[in-house]
């Protein structure tokens, strides 16, 4: 008998996985809405009933109220790392596996932070503006990035690629972890610092660590301000890392150069166009980052990506090829991908 899944944050790019992979042990339902306190109301008595395995990304918010409408869930799946927007509690008062995925996109988030460097220190999104928009004479003088450190907060997988990348473009290379890579050290001639020599030092930083709730606004006004006034700050983690209204004052007042941001903490409000009017009435502090992301990509210094660093098709296609194998060594009693 097919196990009975419901597959939730269902996108175009990951269509063609399904079409290319067989699944006959899996009577999937899909849906392109996050699941949440909301959408679970939606469901039918009988998907609540007979559901045995669940899988979200991190847009969705699997409160203890999700959880508990299931009847016989068995298995949560997240086609991320992270597992911050899953009730941990909850998960297990009801003995539910957790599965997620480690080190996907590693390779994809790296050349996507090394494309924002470029395009940072080269100016190259004003350029391009300029062309389009005949604006009068300006200067696009950029850096030579082989001339800069680079400062690499986490060093996880992602972090790792980073520095690998950073070093064949010559660049010097700073980084802090609680846990030092001796293979970067020994072969990569990376040097670990403490958190605030890194900040002081780096002409550039870029952020490769997961949420963990302890870590919230690590970056904030107190590191801005230590930070080179011509230094440019890069995320493409969590956005619950950094406090965006200290990261726009910093740059609004000159304290750093700019910064590129492909994640934000409210970014269904922010990214998702079909679910802003209804975010917004629910929270008023994603009103209010949201309006500042808004005025933060409208300058010329700023990029703004809607969390696409991870998405190209190799990555999308090995998350759910992971996503599935995770899912079959939890049923057969396995814990190889199990967070809880």
């Amino acid at each position: 008998m097919a196990i009975k899944m419901l597959l939730f944050d269902f996108r175009e790019t990951e269509k063609n996985f399904f079409k290319t992979h067989e699944l006959e042990n899996f009577d999937i339902t899909f849906f392109s809405e996050s699941l949440n306190d909301e959408t679970v109301k939606k469901l039918s008595p009988q998907q609540l009933e007979q559901t045995s395995v669940i899988s979200v990304f991190i847009n969705s918010e699997v409160t203890e109220n999700v959880i508990n409408a299931f009847k016989n869930l068995r298995i949560i799946s997240t086609r991320s790392t992270g597992i911050d927007h899953i009730n941990h509690k909850a998960a297990i008062k009801k003995n539910i596996d957790v599965v997620n995925v480690e080190n996907y996109g590693a390779k994809s988030v790296a050349q996507f932070t090394i494309g924002l460097i470029l395009a940072l220190t080269r100016k190259i999104v004003p350029a391009s503006k300029y062309v389009l928009e005949n604006n009068s004479c300006s200067s696009f003088v950029g850096r030579d990035i082989s001339k800069l450190t680079l400062g690499v907060v986490g060093t996880g997988a992602i972090g790792v690629s980073v520095c690998k990348l950073a070093r064949a473009f010559g660049m010097n290379v700073i980084a802090y972890d609680i846990k030092e890579k001796q293979e970067l050290i020994n072969f990569l001639d990376v040097e670990y610092k403490s958190f605030e020599s890194l900040i002081k030092e780096s002409d550039i930083i870029s952020l490769h660590l997961p949420y963990t709730g302890d870590n919230f606004h690590m970056f904030s006004e107190k590191q801005f301000n230590m930070m080179k006034s011509d230094a440019y700050f890069i995320n493409t983690s969590r956005g619950e890392l950094v406090d965006i209204f200290a990261l726009k004052n910093a740059i609004t007042e000159d304290k750093i150069k700019g910064a590129a941001v492909d994640v934000v903490t409210c970014e269904e409000a922010a990214f998702k166009c079909n679910q802003y009017s209804q975010k917004l009435g629910e929270d008023m502090t994603c009103v209010k980052e949201t309006q500042t992301v808004l005025e933060l990509a409208k300058l010329p210094n700023v990029i703004i990506t809607p969390h696409i660093a991870y998405e190209t098709q190799d990555a999308i296609d090995y998350l759910l090829e992971m996503s599935f194998r995770g899912i079959s060594d939890s049923i057969q009693g396995g814990s190889k991908y199990k967070m809880l």
